[in-house]
């Protein structure tokens, strides 16, 4: 695939991995991402302790900087130098997209708001991610996705039962990676509003947003004073086909046959129960609901005979929604992602090569090739030299630790 984005520039001032990973989506695709980082210091999230491709000594590139950051140039300015601003506004006035994750306040105390930079590219679409939303109270509160999105925005409240001793804890970038999503599409969706109309926009994508976008369901059924999210069991125990079985080898089968009726005797025929086809209390899904409790414990009896492998072998025919409850160990290996391309190969640097998850979005059967993630400031001289800077100038800037 050429790259559905190609030829579009984006600026990306942005620390973490929000809007970073929303950059690499882009950058997947075609974009010229530039990514200006502190000559120095980079982006803090280089500097955590994540899993390396040498295990817990972390030896080898960064996984999460790689899956967050490929396919870019990294120019290290230090923006917050009155040359080095000069600098990033240059690089604006050839951009298409400004991306960026600072807070209001950092953006104003920087003059690096919408007007500021449009003064200089009135065509820029101007792309903010933040944790709260630009307005209200919080807007300049600290965010990052465990506390913005998983906490504040609802998820952990309800997937956590109410007895719990301990919170339902998140995945590592789970708030992030979905959030970015949103931020890629609201690119998208103005680079082509702009391409129509000739206008740009100021794009807007928070985490708490993305939260109650995600939790849509549980927010709107939430205006119902008796609604709990709590009590969605109560939903497959109406059904038991609608919910999740234990296996012999304490693996979990999870089912979601929402039209019973349809599925329930070529189920019971896979599960090597037909005489439930005609029992009474299981005959039709007014009867289950009625015998919902009796029915759950004789589908959990008749799925721990055998292992989650064996139930695997023995449902494979069966034309209704079942899966098995996979480990990430096991999702990278499995078949259907290894056919579809979920998993992309990437040769580093240094010639080491690794497997990033890739880009969800495929054109024309294509999966987007993905290209390592830079070292910081790996590219500062062939950007500043593409703008038009001498090396005279670039060695000034650089005695000056503007670069």
């Amino acid at each position: 695939m050429s790259g559905i984005l190609a030829g579009v520039r984006i600026v990306e001032l942005a620390q973490w991995v929000f809007v970073p990973s929303a950059g690499a989506l882009l950058a997947d695709l075609g974009a010229d991402v530039i990514k200006v980082e502190h000559p120095r210091e980079g982006d803090p999230a280089r500097g955590l302790r994540t899993m390396g491709l040498g295990g817990a000594g972390n030896a080898g590139p960064s996984l999460a900087v790689e899956q967050n950051n490929r396919g870019k140039r990294s120019v290290g300015i230090d923006v917050k130098h009155e040359a080095g601003r000069e600098l990033l506004l240059r690089l604006v006035e050839g951009a298409d997209v400004f991306l960026t994750s600072l807070r209001p306040q950092a953006l104003e105390r920087l003059s690096l708001r919408v007007g500021d930079l449009r003064e200089r590219n009135p065509k820029l679409i101007y792309a903010r991610g933040h944790g709260l939303g630009i307005r209200g109270p919080d807007a300049n509160r600290p965010s990052y996705d465990m506390s913005a999105f998983w906490s504040r925005g609802g998820v952990a409240h309800s997937l956590t039962p109410p007895d719990a001793e301990n919170a339902v804890g998140q995945r590592p970038g789970f708030g992030d990676h979905t959030t970015a999503m949103n931020l890629a599409f609201g690119v998208a969706a103005a680079l082509f509003r702009r391409e129509r109309t000739g206008e740009p926009s100021v794009v807007d994508v928070s985490l708490l947003g993305t939260a109650m976008w995600v939790m849509s369901s549980d927010v709107v059924y939430s205006a119902n004073p008796d609604y709990d999210p709590h009590v969605t069991l109560k939903a497959a125990v109406a059904n038991p086909l609608t919910a999740t079985y234990r296996t012999r080898d304490g693996r979990f089968l999870a089912l979601v046959m929402l039209q019973a009726d349809r599925h329930w005797a070529d189920f019971c025929r896979h599960l090597g129960r037909p005489e439930w086809i005609s029992d009474p209390r299981y005959a039709d899904a007014g009867a289950r609901r009625a015998n919902a409790a009796a029915c759950a414990r004789d589908l959990q009896a008749s799925f721990a005979t055998r292992t989650l492998a064996e139930w695997k072998e023995q449902l494979a025919s069966l034309d209704a929604a079942w899966e098995p409850q996979q480990s990430v160990r096991e999702v990278r290996d499995d078949p259907q992602a290894r056919a579809n391309g979920y998993l992309t190969e990437v040769k580093g640097a240094a010639g080491e090569r690794y497997e990033l998850v890739a880009n969800p979005c495929q054109f024309d059967g294509s999966t987007p090739a993905l290209r390592p993630a830079p070292e910081c400031g790996a590219h500062t001289e062939e950007v500043l030299l593409e703008l038009g800077l001498g090396w005279d100038e670039i060695g000034r800037l650089r005695s000056d630790g503007v670069l």
